[in-house]
């Protein structure tokens, strides 16, 4: 069984027991909770879609980590101007751990 997911604005497929990689949520490590935003529901015999939302259904999830990503380098360069800005930046992110998914 699956479901997709919506939480930061971005949509995910969660697996009982995957892991997922989205951006921070403001949650401690080893702290459970319930995403409530669930657009589809699947499994081998049947899906179920929201409109907008699958009513009742909710995913069970705990945070394991909170992490920065890797350096994403931004350079702006404008030519025979000796224009040159280079400039770093790191997202940061919240693993999480599906633990169950309820209909």
């Amino acid at each position: 069984m699956y479901a997709i997911i919506r939480t930061g604005n971005r949509q995910y497929r969660a697996e009982v027991g995957g892991k997922l990689d989205v951006e921070r949520l403001p949650y401690e490590v080893d702290e459970s909770f319930e995403i409530t935003d669930v657009l589809l529901i699947g499994d081998d015999e049947q899906t179920v879609l929201g409109q907008p939302t699958v009513e009742g259904a909710t995913v069970k999830v705990t945070v394991i980590d909170q992490y920065r990503g890797k350096k994403v380098t931004v350079f702006k360069y404008r030519q025979r101007t000796n224009f040159r800005r280079r400039r770093g930046h790191r997202q940061y992110y919240t693993r999480l751990r599906v633990d169950d998914i309820i209909v």
